[in-house]
């Protein structure tokens, strides 16, 4: 209504454009001197933010209910029960978030666990020392006496695997510490590239004109980066170029205004690959795409090499996730184009459509096989009565509680039904 962009709201209250964001999905509370920020930029009343409390209790209520599969009669009694009994709603509303919150909690310490090798080096040594300890310890207490050059050697043993053990502890403690120090949290090459471009929001300025310098651009933006990460990050930087170049700004823009996140609107526009216009769509600044959509690249052996998530469809920081995506089963069909409803099951609420494609890379010659790069663009989806079906997708299998999914590939621990 007051006709502002959300990075200039941002701006004004002195956060982030993503911080703002978060607020404005439900995910972030305000109060105090923010909220007073945010009215005064705005030019109104802090007490008319909060109107929209009541909009919030209900989001949130109808959210707890779509994960419990509740029937429709019931769904559309949400606000009776509000009215009715708003200290129960409330109670409820409060559990809910406390329940996404540590299922984002579980999601980052499985994908942490699964793909940090200090943190599984430092189990696998603990353990060891534990099972060396029992070991030797089950000897001494068996009936039965025990020479005493023996009982002495079991001992040392015990003393030494033990203070290994401390020391393992103490590190090991030390590590979780550090967990949200910027060093810990860019622990492989991939992730360093990930943080580069969520500090920077996907769009880089410095290589929208065609006189861009790709080197000079890796330069500033790797400084603090490894030998491997400034190596991907230049190869991911070469294609950005080469997008914009294809796909100018002011024509984005353009084809924004008309067709809003369509890949195929922009492939046609331009006449480039459906590929590069999902590359060009997840790198708009916000002022052209308000609607942010994600992204994800895996190459021909499944493992995502380039990703940007969405806050309601996160995206495993290595390897791979959810066999169901249409990112991987767009390998099995090059060519064709998949597209699909999702739900993630953890975040029943939300709804993302997936549009996937899997397009041949490099030079294609003769008597050799050709190697395959999946793309896939993932769009907000409204949550309506719609004839088109619904797939109920993970994140990894780790942390899915479809236990009878045919697509699983290891346990979950999730509760499972």
């Amino acid at each position: 209504m007051a006709g502002m962009k959300q990075s200039e709201l941002a701006k004004r209250a002195d956060i982030s454009p993503s911080y703002l964001n978060l607020i404005e999905h439900n995910r972030r509370r305000i109060g105090g001197k923010l909220l007073v920020d945010i009215a005064h930029a705005l030019g109104v009343e802090p007490g008319s933010l909060t109107e929209g409390a009541e909009t919030a209790l209900l989001t949130t209520l109808r959210e707890a209910a779509s994960g419990a599969d509740m029937p429709e009669a019931e769904f559309a009694r949400v606000e009776e029960f509000a009215g009715r009994f708003p200290g129960w709603a409330g109670l409820l509303a409060d559990t809910q978030r406390k329940v996404e919150a540590l299922q984002g909690s579980v999601e980052a310490l499985t994908d942490r666990l699964t793909h940090d090798p200090h943190l599984a080096a430092s189990l696998h040594e603990m353990l060891s020392t534990v099972t060396a300890i029992r070991s030797a310890a089950s000897i001494l207490v068996e009936p039965g006496d025990i020479e005493p050059e023996w009982q002495r050697r079991f001992n040392r043993n015990i003393y030494e695997d033990s203070a290994r053990l401390a020391d393992t502890s103490r590190s090991l403690a030390q590590y979780l510490e550090e967990a949200d120090s910027d060093a810990s949290e860019t622990n492989a090459p991939q992730d360093e590239l990930d943080a580069v471009f969520q500090r920077y929001g996907f769009h880089l300025p410095a290589l929208e004109t065609r006189e861009a310098d790709v080197d000079a651009v890796t330069e500033t933006l790797g400084q603090d980066l490894s030998q491997a990460a400034r190596w991907l990050l230049r190869r991911v930087l070469v294609r950005y170029r080469s997008d914009a170049r294809k796909m100018p700004l002011g024509a984005c823009a353009d084809v924004v205004a008309v067709s809003g996140h369509d890949p195929f609107a922009f492939a046609e526009r331009f006449d480039y690959d459906l590929t590069s216009a999902m590359r060009r769509l997840a790198h708009l600044p916000e002022d052209i795409l308000p609607d942010a959509v994600g992204l994800a690249i895996c190459d021909g052996s499944g493992v995502t090499t380039f990703r940007k998530p969405l806050p309601e469809f996160p995206l495993p920081r290595l390897g791979a996730g959810c066999a169901l995506w249409p990112l991987y089963r767009a390998l099995a069909r090059p060519m064709m184009v998949h597209v699909d409803v999702m739900e993630q099951s953890a975040r029943a609420a939300a709804r993302h459509r997936g549009i996937a494609i899997s397009q041949p890379i490099g030079p294609v010659r003769p008597h050799e096989d050709v190697l395959f790069e999946s793309h896939m663009l993932i769009v907000p989806e409204p949550k309506r009565d719609t004839a088109e079906p619904i797939r109920q997708v993970g994140l990894t299998c780790r942390i899915c509680p479809h236990a009878s999914c045919t697509a699983r590939r290891e346990p979950s621990i999730m509760v499972t039904s």
